[in-house]
């Protein structure tokens, strides 16, 4: 089990704190395609496996916003609980950025470290850094700053 709050009164507590790592997952061509299908977003780097190979990272890789959009697999998997509370809400980002490129079939996980909890009438608003990486790689895929909104 991961990081426990008791109640959203107590999540202040660990501002600043590291919660824990996801559990790997890999990242297939089959994920990248209906990626690409579902945004129109077809580039060749993505999508074309033979061109890919002979492009700038030797194969195709992920679409940033696809290795974005798998922060909640990616996170529940860590097993941090918030007690007292009906439901929890995506609320958006803050900074996002892309240092390094996922290879298509790589590992990824996702660590998470809370920056600082805004409580609220009836609830609680987490910002969370959440840093992307592939297993091996010397630097992280994706960092972004994910909102949460929690309430009783």
């Amino acid at each position: 089990m991961g990081v426990v709050i008791e109640s959203l009164e107590e999540f202040p507590k660990i501002i600043g704190q590291h919660v824990g790592y996801s559990e790997y997952i890999t990242v297939t061509q089959e994920q990248v395609n209906l990626f690409a299908d579902a945004t129109g977003d077809h580039q060749w780097i993505h999508v074309d496996v033979e061109r890919a190979k002979t492009g700038p990272f030797g194969g195709p890789i992920a679409h940033g916003y696809l290795t974005l959009s798998l922060i909640p697999v990616l996170m529940g998997s860590i097993g941090m609980q918030v007690k007292g509370i009906s439901m929890g809400v995506n609320y958006g980002s803050n900074k996002i950025r892309f240092p390094s490129p996922v290879p298509v079939g790589s590992r990824i996980r996702a660590g998470g470290k809370i920056l600082d909890v805004t409580l609220f009438e009836g609830g609680a608003q987490s910002t969370m850094e959440v840093t992307i990486e592939v297993e091996g790689a010397t630097k992280p895929s994706c960092v972004a700053e994910v909102l949460t909104r929690y309430y009783k």
